[in-house]
This record gives structure tokens, C-alpha cells and sequence, in this order.
């Protein structure tokens, strides 16, 4: 946010700048360089002793005159070739000079001028020019003017752009404060801005916003919930019912289609408490935070895995320390990546960590197929499963992952798929300091 308006600064400053120059060569255009103005004025007296009193003297007095002038002023006045003169001079200002008037050079605080068009004064004297050097110019205070001028001006217009760019800056500030709580699953977070606010139209509609998506997120949590909860019962009815048809069958092919029905209850129950389960973390306050031991929680996820022919290593060292956090939904998050990870590996898991910062880091290695990198982002979406996974027997709900996934976010920290130096996939959980 303040990136934002520490460019607006800099967009502003620029502009006055560009202005200033605009203004500057446009005036030059129109009425002449400003600065010569300058100069000239500052030069008046030479210029005034040379026009209305050695100008003025008859033709035999003229150069006696101009030696007297010499006598009496500051400034060096000499006679050159008209050809120094027209080297001396810019393009721009040889035409001034050829019909006989004076022209200042500002930076060597001199000025030329013929001494006339007709050699009236002297013999010769249209073949030379009048070269004053020395001139009192000094446009150093003319530019202190310039600068306190534009500095004043930017001054005008950045007070009260600056306090125009405050209220927004403030009212932006509330909305990007909401936006994170709301992000963060605080769906009752709003934007409390007064009607005389500037960006008080925005707040509204923001507000009216998050209120649609509270609703509909609340409709869809109560419809997942009351339908999880209203499923168990006729699940568990159906199960006792199983048991005692499974008792009195003798049959051995019935007995067997009832083992199948009895294993598709058993996935329809598993299927209801996982989406529980995600209805519970998408709560408003679903982190029971406690203070747990990271080593001894690792271990007893690898510990409570069942039983597998696939190996699994665990590397958790001693002494990681203690976490704040909620230990049964990382133990959730892990445990569900040792399950993925035991369903696809072909010989071998791997478990370790490590703690850098205060925060832990938790790596899960497998040498299964691995998880193709178009498809890492979307494994974490509920009920996607790869087209290789599609089997029943080993593909699941596509919500372990999922679940995994929104546990680690909700303590703020994030989960990535690699390639595993064994050879298949890699989960890498990040979180940070608590």
C-alpha cells in the first residue's frame, strides 16, 4: 500500500517537473528566453552608455567617446573583426547581430553588437564589432528565484493532494485489514467506513460482497453438515443390520455379496466423517492451539500408521522443541500425507524435519510414480484424484489431501509438491513461527 502511494508521489513530482519545463520553453517560444531578459536588464547600464551616449556623439567623436566609456566602467570593451564576432556567437543569435543589435552571452556575461551597418562611425567601422566583457550578469539569483517559484508551487499542489491521498490511503489501509480477516476465514469481518468517507462506495459494495459469500458459505457448511450428520444414522442402522444378516446367512455366495455391501457401508461411513471433518476446519474457529513437542508428535504419526509392505523411514531428530499449534490437525496433515505416500510408493517412505527460525518444516518422500507437475496443484482440490488413482481400492475420496492441505493454511503455512530424491513425489510442509 505504501508502494502505491510513493508512486503517486513520484508520478506527481514528475508532472510539476515536466510542467515547469513546458511553461519554461513556451515562454521561451512566445516571448523570448526569459533568462536573456534577465541578463539584459542586469547589463542595462552598458547597454544604455553604448545606445544613448556613444551611439549619440557625431561621427569624429565617436571612438573618443567610447575610450571614455572605457575609462569609467568595469567591464572591458574592446573592438574586434566582425568574424570573431559571428564564431563567437550561436546560429540562433547571428541574425539579431547582423541588423545591428545587441546580443548578450549569457554564460561568458558579455555581449556583441556591431558598431554600425554603413562604416559611419570610422573608416572600417562596418567590418567590426563592439565586444563588452565583465557585465554585472549574474542569473545564479534569477534561478534561486526559478527554483523557490516552482518549489512553492509544488508545495501548493502536493499539501492538499497529500492530504486528499491520506483518506484514501486510510480508508484503503481498513479495507485491505478486512480483506486479510476475511481470507483468513473471519467471515464476519467488515469494512466500518462513515458515509462522508472517500472511499465509502467501495467499503459498501465490499461489504455487500462478503455478505453474499457468508451466506452462501454458511448455507453450503449447514447443508454438508446437517446431510453428514443425517447419513450416520441410517449408516449405523444399515451396519447393525449387516451383522445380523451376516450371522443368519449360510450361503457362501450371498454371504460374500454381503461382505461387499458391508465394505461399500464402511467407505460411505469414511467418505461422511471426512466430509465432517472438512466442515469442521471451515468453521469460524476451528484451531484448538496448544503447546506440543514436535519430535514426539512426528513419531507418533509414523507410529500410528497401519500395518504396510512398504518400509518407512522416519528421520525426526531429537530435541526439535515445542509448537504452538493445533497438534491433532498437523497430526491430521501428516498422517494423511503417510497414507497417500504408503498407497503409491513401490518399496519405501520416508519421514523427516527439521527446524530453521522457529518455524518446522516436515518432508514426505516416496519412490512411487510421482505426480506429474500439471497436476500438483489440482491433487489439493476435494474429490480430485488422478486418472492412475481411480481405482476404489487405492484412490480414496481425493479429500485426504485436500484436508491436509487446509490444515497446514490454517496455521499460516503452506504445502508444495516436489520431485523426491527417491524417485516419486515429495510433500514439503512449511510453517512458520508461531
Amino acid at each position: 500500500m505504501n508502494r502505491l502511494f510513493f508512486r503517486f508521489f513520484i508520478l506527481v513530482m514528475l508532472s510539476i517537473s515536466v510542467a515547469a519545463f513546458i511553461v519554461y520553453f513556451t515562454i521561451n517560444r512566445l516571448f523570448g528566453d526569459p533568462l536573456e531578459s534577465i541578463a539584459r536588464r542586469q547589463a542595462a547600464a552598458q547597454i544604455f552608455l553604448l545606445e544613448q551616449y556613444v551611439d549619440q556623439a557625431p561621427a569624429d567623436e565617436w571612438l573618443d567617446r567610447l575610450n571614455k566609456v572605457r575609462e569609467v566602467s568595469e567591464s572591458r570593451i574592446d573592438l574586434v573583426p566582425i568574424a570573431i564576432a559571428r564564431k563567437s556567437l550561436p546560429e540562433q543569435e547571428r541574425d539579431a547581430f547582423e541588423r545591428g543589435e545587441v546580443v548578450i552571452d549569457i554564460p561568458n556575461k558579455a555581449m556583441f553588437r556591431r558598431v554600425d551597418l554603413t562604416g559611419d562611425k570610422y573608416i572600417g567601422s562596418n567590418e567590426e564589432a563592439i565586444h563588452a566583457q565583465d557585465l554585472p550578469i549574474d542569473i545564479g539569483v534569477a534561478l534561486k528565484v526559478e527554483a523557490v517559484r516552482y518549489l512553492i508551487v509544488a508545495l501548493a499542489l502536493l499539501i492538499p493532494i497529500g492530504f486528499w491521498s491520506r483518506s484514501h490511503w486510510k480508508g484503503l489501509q481498513v479495507l485491505m485489514r478486512v480483506a486479510d480477516k476475511f481470507g483468513a476465514g473471519q467471515l464476519k469481518a467488515r469494512a466500518q467506513m462513515q458515509p462522508g468517507d472517500s472511499i465509502y462506495p467501495l467499503a459498501e459494495r465490499i461489504n455487500h460482497m462478503a455478505d453474499r459469500i457468508e451466506t452462501l458459505l454458511e448455507s453450503q457448511r449447514s447443508l454438508l453438515h446437517s446431510v453428514s450428520h443425517e447419513i450416520r444414522t441410517p449408516i449405523a442402522r444399515l451396519e447393525f443390520a449387516f451383522e445380523l444378516l451376516h450371522d443368519t446367512v449360510q450361503d457362501n455366495v450371498l454371504e460374500k455379496r454381503i461382505g461387499s455391501m458391508q465394505g461399500d457401508l464402511t467407505e460411505l461411513k469414511s467418505l461422511v466423517n471426512e466430509l465432517l471433518g472438512m466442515a469442521r476446519m471451515d468453521s469460524d474457529q476451528p484451531l484448538r492451539y496448544e503447546t506440543f513437542d514436535v519430535t514426539e508428535t512426528l513419531r507418533s504419526c509414523a507410529n500410528t500408521l497401519p500395518p504396510s509392505a512398504v518400509s518407512l523411514d522416519v528421520a525426526v531428530p531429537d530435541g526439535m522443541g515445542s509448537y504452538y499449534g493445533d497438534a491433532r490437525l498437523l497430526q491430521r496433515a501428516t498422517g494423511n500425507l503417510l497414507r497417500n505416500a504408503q498407497k503409491y510408493a513401490n518399496a519405501r517412505v520416508a519421514l523427516s524435519a527439521w527446524r530453521k527460525l522457529g518455524g518446522v518444516t516436515i518432508i514426505v518422500d516416496d519412490d512411487g510414480p510421482g505426480i506429474p507437475e500439471s497436476e500438483r496443484e489440482k491433487v489439493f482440490e476435494p474429490f480430485y484424484r488422478l486418472d492412475r488413482s481411480r481405482d476404489r481400492n487405492t484412490g480414496g475420496f481425493g479429500l485426504g489431501l485436500s484436508i491436509a492441505s487446509k490444515a497446514v493454511s490454517l496455521h499460516g503455512g503452506t504445502l508444495k509438491i516436489e520431485t523426491s530424491p527417491l524417485g516419486g513425489a515429495r510433500f514439503l510442509i512449511t510453517l512458520p513461527a508461531a
